[in-house]
């Protein structure tokens, strides 16, 4: 069935990463840029092409679609979502895929900037995937795997069943958001017009890799206010909070708590945006670990450091504020054992093995969790996110679609014998 099947992820994938859909963080509008929403019009008309008649964007910019049940037992409705947004930290604009076939396992110079080298010895999962066909950007842009590749592997998936009417399956939804990379991917989405039982994000790497767990999450931003006054006539007067505000990012250790010194099961406070004047300045931080508990203790850390800081300029204010991003989806979908064994049965189906990681970061799925939603994260293939060596194997993500078809399928195969008549 999958041998023969003539998979579309690759076209569709090409297609999509042209399209310019970076969002931003500092846009109050949703979604936070109006190009993501020419690539969502693309798959409302795609959807529609494949005979999903209730395809729509709506005010939001997200896509709501529905590929309806045909078994006669009662099956669970799954969700699969990807995000149509691209990360702020590298340029989309004007996006040069570039398809290496057979790939010969050597570094793969980007021919638009030299000096990006996609090198196995930086990127050591490369060298798996020799004989495969790497997709690249050309190395002045990211590529924007992350998360085209998700949206180009669940666009195949509605394919395969709209191709193989005859495969019993139970209703599946189709969830396509904006910003997820600036932390607003589900802030509207409408869960009671989604109306799933499970879902699933398609937004992680290596083959096989099924991630459960992610950070929690905190946002903190803290304020300086010195006083102002004419830097001429400034002695014993002037408080510059410029200067406050680099000593305390010159205070945070350099060897610890830090995302460049951190790894594996570590947590750490990542100082992101910083501004201001001699009067204010605000820095902007994001803390995170796999322990939601421990988010306090680097939030009275920085609490501690501000203070101290603060001691030292006579006359100044200091205030830190907190705000919950998401937290480990994995205290929810712990409680659900069918939806991570399901997926697990899914990959090895497929042939290949399963690789049990925790995502050092969150996916729309960590707050959709928590909406009621137990929504864990599966792998496309998508590689070195959010950087200009970002790249992604076609035989990956072809394995992707194959996952979750056969996702599909074991749930409708469980709920046999549970009549929907």
């Amino acid at each position: 069935m999958f041998a023969e099947y003539k998979y579309s992820v690759a076209e569709r994938f090409l297609k999509y990463v042209r399209i310019n859909t970076q969002s931003d963080p500092a846009s109050v509008s949703q979604p936070s840029t109006s190009s993501q929403l020419d690539l969502s019009r693309l798959l409302v008309e795609e959807l529609h092409e494949l005979g999903i008649s209730d395809a729509e964007l709506d005010e939001w910019g997200y896509v709501y679609a529905t590929i309806p049940s045909n078994s006669p037992n009662i099956v669970p409705v799954l969700c699969f979502c990807a995000h149509v947004d691209t990360s702020p930290d590298c340029s989309g604009e004007s996006v040069r895929p570039l398809v290496h076939p057979n790939y010969d396992g050597r570094d793969i110079v980007l021919p638009d900037d030299n000096a990006q080298v996609i090198s196995v010895g930086d990127h050591p999962y490369l060298a798996e995937k020799t004989g495969d066909d790497i997709i690249t950007a050309s190395g002045t842009t990211l590529l924007g795997a992350d998360d085209k590749a998700g949206v180009a592997v669940i666009m195949d998936m509605v394919q395969f069943f709209s191709t193989h009417p005859e495969l019993p399956h139970g209703a599946i939804r189709i969830l396509f958001t904006p910003d997820e990379e600036i932390g607003r991917g589900v802030n509207k989405v409408d869960i009671e017009k989604l109306d799933a039982d499970f879902g699933y994000t398609l937004d992680g790497g290596e083959l096989g890799t099924y991630e459960d767990e992610t950070f929690s999450a905190d946002g903190v931003i803290i304020t300086l206010d010195g006083v102002t006054a004419h830097p001429g006539y400034g002695k014993d007067k002037l408080v510059n909070a410029v200067k406050m505000a680099a000593d305390l990012i010159a205070s945070l250790p350099r060897d610890s708590f830090s995302p460049e010194t951190t790894a594996d099961r570590e947590g750490f406070i990542h100082p992101v945006r910083i501004s201001g004047t001699a009067e204010k300045a605000v820095i902007e931080f994001i803390i995170r670990d796999f322990h939601t508990r421990k988010l306090g203790d680097y939030e009275n850390f920085l609490r501690d450091r501000m203070n101290d800081i603060a001691a030292n300029y006579p006359g100044s204010s200091v205030k830190l504020e907190v705000e919950e991003q998401y937290r480990n989806m994995k205290e929810v979908i712990d409680q659900y054992p069918k939806v991570s064994e399901n997926v697990r049965e899914a990959i090895t189906r497929s042939g290949i093995a399963v690789r049990n990681s925790s995502a050092r970061g969150g996916t729309d799925g960590s707050r959709l969790s928590f909406m009621g939603l137990p929504c864990p994260n599966i792998f496309t293939g998508e590689m070195a996110f959010h950087g200009k060596q970002e790249y992604v194997s076609i035989q990956d993500m072809q394995k992707s679609v194959e996952v979750i078809v056969r996702l599909v399928m074991i749930w409708e195969e469980q709920s046999s014998g549970k009549s929907a008549q």
